[in-house]
């Protein structure tokens, strides 16, 4: 078993070399912890530093990439699950089915980060 995000299983799925269609055809999606806390869903963020020349602006390109028109793009180019609901889906990854998403709070990360540094250190992790 091997973790991957499933915009590599649908690339993969789209390619047009033969060779990759048939590796991934061999594999399945599964969304883990679906009976409990939900799988975990990468974060991306974005912001304005205080201090930025055309923070208006910058604000208004934020809003812009979570708006409906934006994020079917981005779900279509880079076959993922848009952030906004309502969005359209590629039909590959519709594919994969919904799933349940782990709500953790991102701060939550961020307390952790130390404890989770030292673990890693100590169990050689690079």
């Amino acid at each position: 078993m091997t973790l991957v995000n499933t915009y590599y299983v649908a690339r993969l799925l789209k390619s047009k070399k033969a060779a990759d269609r048939e590796v991934v055809e061999k594999v399945g999606v599964f969304f883990p912890n679906q009976n409990d806390r939900g799988t975990h869903v990468n974060i991306s963020g974005a912001g304005v530093a205080k201090n930025a020349p055309n923070g208006a602006n910058a604000l208004k390109f934020i809003e812009y990439l979570v708006s409906r028109e934006a994020q079917d793009i981005f779900a279509r180019s880079n076959n993922e699950y848009p952030v906004v609901t309502g969005t359209a889906i590629d039909s590959i990854v519709r594919g994969f089915g919904a799933f349940k998403e782990d709500k953790v709070n991102a701060a939550e990360y961020a307390r952790l980060n130390g404890e989770a540094v030292r673990i890693m250190d100590r169990a050689g992790w690079k």
